[in-house]
This record gives structure tokens, C-alpha cells and sequence, in this order.
């Protein structure tokens, strides 16, 4: 298969394509999307379940599903990356709560922000700088629910309980940061066309 193992076609297209190639068991397409993607994978399951042996059995595992269900991956309900670490936090979540895993976690300082870049790069690419200038524009509240149920892994009445806020007020902090978020990505789509 030319172009599974071509890192010049690194974007969503790339990704694509070496998905295609693993349902058709080319294992090099598998190898070269796990170094394009596991480090990330790995940062967002570590952030989850403390433990670098248990992410990286997430990771390991979550691969191999890749593997199995490369056939099934649907490129109209988001991209390798998106379905990779999806798998990737529900796994993580799945074990946490598994595991019977505590957690106590600080946010006052907001280093959290900082873990966002991609740890394969001592450079942040520009849609992360994005991200982080869009996150720290949305007031603490909505932060901090953000936090908790994306990076966190914790469901609505668990970050009720740990913020000691009725379910209701999670869940509408919830939707006015991702209807922040929208818009403003919205416009600046907009305003880059």
C-alpha cells in the first residue's frame, strides 16, 4: 500500500486512508497511525486514570479494536483522530469507574489548560493555541465543568456532587460553554472566508 507509511499525508485525508488500508490488513497502515496518534491517545488516558501502565493497556486495546473495526469507521461522523480518542476517553472512563478509581483533582491554577498541547511536539499547533485562547475566554464556572466531564471523565451528577451544584446547573454550564465555544469557532470561520 503506497502511502500508508508516507508521513506527508499526515491530515484527516492520511488518516483516512490508512484506516482503509487496515480494514484491508495492511498492519503497516496500523503502525503508522498508532505513532501519528498514541501519544495523544496516551496523554488523554493518563489524564483520566493516573496510571501510565493502565493507559497505556487503554491504548493498547484501543488499537486493536481500531484493528478489528477499521471496516466500520464511518469518515461522515468525524475524523480517525476524534474516533480514536473517543474510544480512547471511553475506555479510560470505563476503567475508572471499573477500578472503583478516586480521584482528586485541583483545577485553581489552571495548569490544566497547559496539557492540551500535543506532547509529540514542543510546538503547539495552531488549532490548539486556538483552543486554549477559546477555553480561557469562557468564565470559571463553565471551565471547570469542561474540565471535569472532558478531561476528567466524570458525569454530570458526579461533577454535581464534586462541586456541590444541583445536576441542572452542570448540565446548562454544560451547554452555554459548548454553544460558547461554537460560536465562536463559528465566527472565526467566518471571518477567515
Amino acid at each position: 500500500m503506497t502511502g500508508a507509511n508516507d508521513s506527508s499525508e499526515s491530515g484527516p485525508e492520511g488518516d483516512q486512508t490508512l484506516v482503509r488500508a487496515m480494514a484491508n490488513g495492511d498492519t503497516g497502515a496500523l503502525a503508522a497511525l498508532y505513532d501519528r496518534h498514541a501519544p495523544l491517545m496516551l496523554g488523554l488516558a493518563r489524564r483520566i486514570v493516573l496510571g501510565k501502565p493502565e493507559a497505556e493497556d487503554i491504548v493498547h486495546d484501543v488499537f486493536l479494536e481500531a484493528w478489528r473495526r477499521a471496516a466500520d469507521y464511518d469518515q461522515n461522523r468525524g475524523s480517525v483522530k476524534a474516533w480514536l480518542l473517543l474510544r480512547t476517553r471511553s475506555r479510560a472512563i470505563d476503567f475508572r469507574k471499573s477500578a472503583g478509581v478516586s480521584r482528586a483533582v485541583s483545577m485553581g491554577d489552571g495548569d490544566w489548560l497547559g496539557a492540551l498541547a500535543d506532547p509529540r511536539s514542543g510546538d503547539e499547533a495552531p488549532d490548539q493555541t486556538r483552543l486554549r485562547q477559546l477555553l480561557t475566554a469562557l468564565n470559571e464556572d463553565q471551565r471547570q465543568v469542561l474540565f471535569l466531564g472532558y478531561f476528567e471523565g466524570l458525569s454530570s451528577s458526579e461533577i454535581a456532587a464534586r462541586i456541590g451544584v444541583p445536576i441542572g446547573t452542570v448540565k446548562s454550564r454544560v451547554a452555554a460553554a459548548l454553544a460558547a465555544l461554537r460560536q465562536a469557532l463559528a465566527d472565526q470561520q467566518g471571518a477567515s472566508q
